[in-house]
């Protein structure tokens, strides 16, 4: 979304264990879009220690839906669990963004959408895991809103920067803001 948006930027694996950041904020009854940010800030100022005087974005996106939080399938059979959960249903997707620059945070957003999962069948299911299956593996509901995974709805309320990830809008404002992109 970056690079299609005209933004120069390089990719550091921030190596944080987000599970674990999950388990504590959740135990401490941290609400979702809070947990969203707590993530995107780990992976931030994680990235930010190893590139001093750099301004930072780290992101995060979680999923919602009946109050159960989802995380990203690792397979096939857990993508399968995940989609016949969503089947039929409305989920809230929660994209959030930290800017750190020099270990210090100088901006955060985070925006939602909901998304209303049509009641596909079994075959449908079968068909659109192995088209999409492993690239569908990064994504904590299992699809991609701009490719196949559009099929798996029946509407959508919000953002498509926040349903692929990112509050992209906001972030191209902050970066203006910020020096990092022209105005």
């Amino acid at each position: 979304m970056l690079e299609s948006a005209g933004v120069a930027f390089a990719v550091s694996v921030p190596g944080v264990d987000e599970e674990s950041i999950k388990e504590t904020l959740i135990g401490k009854g941290t609400d979702r879009a809070s947990l969203a940010e707590a993530l995107a800030e780990a992976k931030a100022l994680a990235v930010a220690a190893r590139h001093p005087d750099t301004i930072v974005l780290g992101g995060d996106q979680v999923l919602v839906c009946e109050d159960r939080l989802f995380s990203k399938a690792m397979d096939r059979d857990s993508a399968r669990q995940t989609l016949q959960a969503l089947r039929g249903k409305d989920h809230t997707l929660i994209s959030a963004a930290v800017l750190v620059r020099d270990a210090r945070v100088i901006w955060r957003q985070h925006e939602s959408a909901t998304l209303h999962m049509r009641n596909f069948s079994e075959a449908f299911l079968d068909a659109y895991l192995t088209a999409e299956i492993p690239d569908v593996l990064g994504s904590v509901g299992c699809y991609r809103i701009e490719g196949r995974g559009t099929q798996l709805f029946e509407r959508i309320d919000g953002d498509q920067f926040c349903i692929r990830g990112l509050p992209l809008i906001a972030i191209l404002g902050a970066l203006r803001q910020f020096g990092a992109l022209s105005s």
